[in-house]
């Protein structure tokens, strides 16, 4: 496949390659949900849930037990799902940040230009400034199948999306008012926890309350399939049945790990479509199928030919695929935290490559951290950072910790990814072999995730990607700085001093964190002038590196200085880098002292980023980073139980 795709391939024109359709083209229902696992459903060996309407799909269609949300935030998985191609490649990948984007790339055009009735009800959450809505014949509240607009005998393809399982169920801050879960079955002291997460009462309270939204979904199913069968389209209708990425315990949404993003994937075909699948019906498949993958395979399963310019595999219908070797994933943000990563599995390997590897997983997301389990988690951390404490679980105390810039698992013994094999020698083949893969992929898909958001417009108004392409802008120095900074050695200092010299901004991120990552571990003797100066520079996610590196290599008032600046000074995204390199400050036990006689001026820049530094360092409590407020609105969503919406 030709990844050096040209902005006149993405028009419609281009985009638009249709094969002669089926003589009775099949309608398709998709039911989405949200923040949810696929060890979170009994058909998927969970057995301390009841999803019978989810079973029987499975028992009468197709299971996929290797199915990936590509990405572990809502935005960039679905922003991969509407193109059929990695979020990625057209700078879609920044969780919650709407960008520029190339004309013609929404597959509901496609299927419309087909004649399908395309309906979706609602969520698009895509990160594009286009319109959302325009790409479908009906998108809202109101938009269904039996929409009085759809022609007689039209095909329709409809989407509904259900929030029941969403974490915004959990963000309740306190356990105060949450109800009996026992009543229903979900005892919380007799759940099955999932190994990655502490053995806490909020844990477990929280995990009772998302397993509570996994069957109300299940009833949410059942009511579709009653519609179908009373409508007499049951047996018209392919039926697909999906999250959107990982749940919602800690280490889940928003996290390259599996818990993140392999998600629970049903499709029923009925009688008459079943010549479009080589499985049988009742079959699990271990294929590997990523969101890139669905778009072309709805295309395949209308009888039309997906094009060119996807980067997905179809692995249903007649334009169906060779299985894919490798499953790819990414994840660029955690909210205001810059942090790339990706991930490459091959169904028993899986490899994630951290290219800020001094940022821990946990620096704090104001939304997820409302959920008690965070909170709990936290003070489990913060408590065992003296060792008066005792010693701690060290799968618990992880995620607190600098990452490994590489991090392998072999998931067939270790599902949960606990034990990282990346610095065992037995495995250095497979280590290469896959840090091989992720770095092609990167390089093929041409991947705009190393821009640091603080660099995405360069040309106001105009896509990033349609920028690269009009300008010739070559991304390989941009690949190459970031797989150096993320892996140096004493010998890259003089490559790294260059970068930061560099005229593009997002290199010279790169080079200013290299040389940080350099000095933290001890390998760089002095702070390099262009270091120094870097601290001023006009791109903050530049100017918050090298001061971070500045910090860590010996130049603390440098770099302290220019870091409550920004804090207090930029607005919007120009000042997260500022807070995300001060928390990441904040959880190196050697930095912490420095901080503590910093405290008073990076309190009085306020808000959420100061508070969360100052309970870092002991100064405030973890009580106090929501107030009263959010306590109470934390009790009546602990009585909240939610509306079985959209409904056909």
């Amino acid at each position: 496949m030709n990844y050096n795709l040209t902005k006149t391939l993405l028009t419609m024109t281009a985009f638009l390659s249709l094969a002669s359709v089926q003589a009775e083209q099949p309608n398709i229902l998709w039911l989405t949900f949200e923040d949810t696992s696929a060890y979170e459903f009994a058909c998927y060996g969970n057995p301390d849930v009841a999803t019978p309407n989810v079973d029987k799909l499975a028992e009468t269609g197709i299971q996929f037990m290797q199915a990936s949300s590509t990405a572990p935030h809502c935005s960039p998985a679905r922003s991969t799902l509407i193109t059929g191609c990695y979020a990625t490649t057209f700078g879609m990948d920044n969780h919650r940040r709407r960008w520029n984007t190339p004309a013609g790339i929404f597959y509901p055009e496609i299927m419309r230009k087909a004649g399908y009735f395309c309906t979706n009800n609602y969520k698009t959450d895509y990160n594009t400034t286009r319109n959302h809505k325009a790409i479908w014949d009906e998108c809202g509240r109101s938009a269904t199948y039996n929409s009085p607009k759809r022609k007689k005998d039209q095909p329709f393809f409809a989407v509904f999306n259900a929030n029941i399982t969403h974490m915004s169920r959990l963000t309740s801050v306190t356990l105060e008012g949450r109800r009996d879960f026992a009543a229903k079955g979900l005892d919380p002291a007799k759940l099955k926890l999932p190994p990655h997460v502490p053995d806490l009462k909020e844990t477990r309270s929280d995990y009772a309350f998302h397993l509570e939204g996994v069957q109300d979904v299940d009833r949410w199913i059942g009511s579709f399939l009653k519609d179908l069968e009373q409508r007499g389209l049951l047996e018209n209708t392919i039926i697909l049945v999906n999250s959107d990425h990982g749940g919602c315990s800690p280490r889940g949404k928003g996290f390259p790990f599996e818990s993140g993003l392999r998600v629970p994937m049903v499709l029923r075909l009925p009688a008459k479509y079943q010549h479009l699948s080589k499985l049988k019906p009742g079959s699990q498949t271990d294929r590997l199928v990523g969101f890139v993958d669905v778009a072309p395979t709805l295309l395949s399963l209308m009888g039309l030919k997906p094009p060119a310019a996807m980067q997905g595999k179809a692995f249903m219908g007649p334009y169906e695929e060779a299985p894919r070797k490798w499953q790819f994933g990414f994840r660029t943000n955690q909210e205001k935290h810059y942090d790339p990563c990706r991930s490459v599995s091959d169904g028993r390997w899986k490899y994630i490559r951290s290219y800020l590897p001094m940022k821990p997983f946990n620096l704090r997301n104001a939304f997820q951290w409302q959920m008690p389990s965070n909170l709990a988690w936290d003070a489990y951390a913060l408590k065992h950072q003296s060792p008066e404490a005792g010693e701690p679980n060290p799968a618990w105390m992880q995620p607190y910790q600098m990452k490994p810039a590489e991090m392998l698992f072999d998931l067939s013994k270790d599902p949960f990814e606990l034990n990282n094999l990346a610095g065992d020698d037995r495995y250095a083949d497979i280590l290469t072999k896959m840090r091989s893969a992720v770095s092609k992929h990167v390089r093929e898909t041409r991947d705009l995730g190393f821009f640091p958001p603080t660099t995405k417009e360069k040309k106001k108004g105009v896509a990033l990607y349609d920028w690269v392409r009009d300008t010739g802008y070559d991304l390989e120095p941009l690949f190459a700085a970031a797989e150096l900074a993320s892996l140096p050695d004493a010998s890259s200092r003089d490559q790294l001093i260059s970068y930061v010299g560099a005229a593009e901004p997002e290199v010279r991120f790169w080079g200013a964190y290299g040389l940080g990552l350099l000095a933290e571990r001890g390998e760089l003797t002095e702070c390099p002038a262009p270091l120094r100066k870097a601290v001023s520079d006009s791109d903050s996610s530049v100017a918050a590196a090298a001061a971070l590196a500045c910090c860590l290599a010996g130049e603390t008032k440098i770099g302290m200085d220019a870091l409550i600046q920004g804090l207090a000074t930029h607005r919007g995204e120009a000042k997260d880098p500022f807070y995300s390199a001060l928390e990441t400050l904040s959880w190196m036990p050697s930095q912490q002292a420095t901080l503590r006689a910093y405290l008073e001026p990076i309190q009085k820049t306020g808000g959420f980023p100061a508070k969360s530094i100052s309970i870092n360092l002991g100064d405030q409590s973890l009580e106090s980073m929501f107030g009263q407020k959010a306590r109470k609105k934390g009790i009546l969503v602990n009585k909240d139980l939610r509306d079985q919406q959209p409904m056909p």
